[in-house]
This record gives C-alpha cells, sequence and structure tokens, in this order.
C-alpha cells in the first residue's frame, strides 16, 4: 500500500508541473487538488483486491484525463461511497418491515442562528419526520462501524499545544480514499456573505467556518455535536458555550459587531429533517497537523444532488438562500454578480464538503491541512505543511 500512495504523491508532484494545467495559481491548486482526489477514490473505488499494475493505470489515466472529467469521475466516486453511507444507516435506524409511520410535525427549537437571521415566529408549514429506532449517538456511532468498519469519535486533540482543544478521531480502519467525515452546517453561497453571523468579521469568534475553492463558505458551529434524534433542523442550534471558551472578544471585534451587523434575512426557509445522529457529520472538529506531522486526510467537494430524496436525511447541510438565485464571479479577491440566474443542467445540488482519507488509517487522530493564508496572521500554533500550496490556494 506505502508502495502505491508513493507513485500518486510522485505523479502528482509532477502532474503540477505539467503546460497542460492552467497557469493562474489558484485554479492550478484546485487542479491539482482534483488531480490527487481522482487518484485516491479511484483506488478505493476498486475495492480490497486493487494492485500496483491498478495504481499504474490509474496514474496513467490522470495524466491523460481532462480535468473536466477527473472532477466529473471524483464526484461520481464520492456520490457512490455516500450513498453506501446512506443505506448502511437506512439499515440500522428504519425497519423496512414496516411502513414508515411519522413523529409529530416538530417546530425546530428557536436560538443562535434563527435569532442572527431575524427569523419570524414559526410555522405550521413542517415537513413531517419518519420514525426510526430510538438509539442513542453512541448506540447508532458502534452499530455503523460493525457495518462499514469504522466510526469516528470527539475526544481530547493528541496535538501538543495549548489550543488544540478536542480533536477528532477515526475509530476502526479505512482504506485510502475513502470519505471518513462530512462537513456539516448552514452552506452561504458568495452571494450571502453578508447574512453570515459576525459579517464583516465572520472568523473573529466561529471558528468552524470553511471555505470551497467557488467561494462556498460553511459554517458548522449551528450543528455542533449534532443531537439524539432525527429532526426538523432549521440551523438554529449552536455549539455548546464550553467550545467557545477560548475565544474571548477584543474591543475590535465589538467595534465592527457594532459596525457591521449581519443582513437579517429568514432565507433557511421553514427547515429539513436530518438525521443528527449522524456519526460522520463531525468533520469541523479535525486539527491541523503539528509540526513534522502529515495530514492524513483532504478536502473534497461534494454537490450532492438534491433529487436524491432518500438520501437527504443524512446530508448535515442546509442552503442560506436560493443557491439558484444569483451567479457570482470571483475578480481578485471579491465576487460580483454576474449575468443572470444561475441555472444546474443537472438539477439543483447543495454544495457540501466531505474528508476523504489520503493513507489508509486505522484507530488515529483525524489531520487535515488547514492551508490558512499566508497574506494574513497566522496563529502562533500553525505550521505549513506546504507553503506553496496555501500561497496558490490564496492567490
Amino acid at each position: 500500500m506505502a508502495s502505491f500512495l508513493n507513485k500518486f504523491q510522485d505523479a502528482v508532484r509532477t502532474f503540477a508541473r505539467s503546460p497542460r494545467f492552467t497557469k493562474d495559481p489558484r485554479k492550478l491548486q484546485f487542479e491539482v487538488d482534483i488531480n490527487r482526489l481522482f487518484m485516491y477514490t479511484s483506488y478505493n473505488s476498486l475495492g480490497k483486491n486493487a494492485d500496483e499494475a491498478d495504481a499504474e493505470h490509474i496514474i496513467d489515466m490522470a495524466s491523460k484525463a481532462s480535468f473536466a472529467d477527473q472532477q466529473k469521475q471524483v464526484q461520481e466516486n464520492i456520490h457512490n461511497q455516500i450513498k453506501n453511507l446512506c443505506t448502511a444507516m437506512d439499515a440500522i435506524l428504519l425497519n423496512v418491515n414496516e411502513p414508515q409511520e411519522s413523529q409529530s410535525k416538530a417546530t425546530p427549537s428557536r436560538s443562535g442562528l434563527s435569532f442572527a437571521i431575524g427569523r419570524n415566529g414559526p410555522t405550521n408549514n413542517h415537513p413531517d419526520v419518519p420514525k426510526t429506532r430510538p438509539l442513542k449517538c453512541t448506540e447508532l456511532s458502534q452499530r455503523l462501524k460493525d457495518s462499514i468498519g469504522y466510526t469516528l469519535d470527539v475526544k481530547q486533540s493528541q496535538i501538543p499545544h495549548s489550543e488544540a482543544g478536542q480533536g477528532l478521531f477515526l475509530n476502526g480502519e479505512a482504506t485510502v480514499g475513502s470519505v471518513i467525515a462530512i462537513y456539516p452546517g448552514v452552506i452561504y453561497s458568495p452571494a450571502y456573505y453578508r447574512y453570515i453571523p459576525g459579517y464583516p468579521r465572520v472568523d473573529a469568534q466561529n471558528t468552524y467556518l470553511v471555505t470551497r475553492y467557488d467561494g462556498t463558505v460553511i459554517n458548522a458551529q449551528p450543528w455542533g455535536y449534532g443531537g439524539e434524534t432525527r429532526e426538523l433542523w432549521d440551523g438554529s442550534k449552536m455549539l455548546d458555550a464550553k467550545l467557545n471558551t477560548d475565544a474571548t472578544e477584543k474591543g475590535s471585534d465589538r467595534f465592527w459587531k457594532m459596525l457591521s451587523k449581519p443582513l437579517e434575512s429568514s432565507r433557511v426557509g421553514n427547515g429539513e429533517v436530518l438525521e443528527r445522529r449522524n456519526p460522520l457529520a463531525l468533520a469541523h472538529f479535525a486539527n491541523h497537523p503539528a509540526k513534522d506531522t502529515v495530514p492524513n486526510v483532504m478536502i473534497c467537494p461534494y454537490d450532492f444532488p438534491l433529487t436524491e430524496k432518500d438520501m437527504r436525511a443524512y446530508i448535515p447541510n442546509l442552503s442560506f438562500g436560493n443557491a439558484e438565485e444569483v451567479n457570482m464571479r470571483r475578480f481578485g479577491s471579491f465576487w460580483f454578480r454576474w449575468g443572470s440566474r444561475n441555472s444546474e443542467s443537472n438539477g439543483p445540488v447543495l454544495k457540501t464538503l466531505v474528508l476523504v482519507a489520503t493513507t489508509a488509517l486505522c484507530d488515529e487522530e483525524v489531520l487535515l491541512n488547514y492551508r490558512l493564508s499566508n497574506s494574513k496572521r497566522r496563529p502562533s500554533w500553525y505550521t505549513p505543511v506546504d507553503e506553496e500550496e496555501d500561497r496558490r490556494r490564496w492567490s
């Protein structure tokens, strides 16, 4: 296995210097990442019987296939894995031999994000919540591990610095290219940045934000640790206060809050019925590796097709506003409205993120390269994994 991974890594470095890749640094890094994800996830899709010849064939395909084709294949590979995960959780939570009854039409609790975006009183236009087996999070997590071979735990990080706090741990074994975790929370397209709580200093009191290459921001803070049931969720539940005790509000932060209050809106709708016990909806707890330690997962954009109704409960995200309302285009550091409404040729999607294993994992902490911008002051604990990648990512 190690020799296969070394070949993949060497191939990625070679492809990054290839003249067929774009010269734009930011886009170059995106293409390199997709190239890497193409190799990892394609290898994973071959199953446990994949050998060195298969690895060579995948590397050859990665050197010849267009970026668009590789991107499409990555989406297909990830979607197939997500579908298998959903099927496994359905088998655990649903009794297929009984007709599906509904729990009460629950009204989501009102706090946190719902106040931040100015939600009015609850409406009665809520979908039914299907009845599921009354398993606790820990029970579902263990049963998922029994089914797929791994699950996730959140506990004290092993990274040796005072701000590491809690970390994400893989419990079990996972092969290279496996989807390890899903990044949960509320999704904001560039058109709705000003609605992110705390705008424009959105990260001053929130370390649970992540940005895709296309500018989509996901705020995992409302999701927290998840919940103990399948329920109607509208993004209103915040992380426990104890998780934010290290974030102290400075005078400048108070000034920005007063000066730039987020725009108020109720554009997350009435919420969605989501499985809050999802054991894999914990990607926001992954830490950056310590010095001289390499990451073992990488971020992968995943566009979940909303036509997959049977899988929707296991995708722990809500979209703020209508993602198809406004087409945005990036020029330098700024986003501008561009043309007419954006249309998806294959139907509406949720622009989410997952973590993909870049090596075989076994009972260890999940480490993700944060790739913090080198144009801003970085935390003292941050050691770049690859300074050149950081530079390209935020160029």
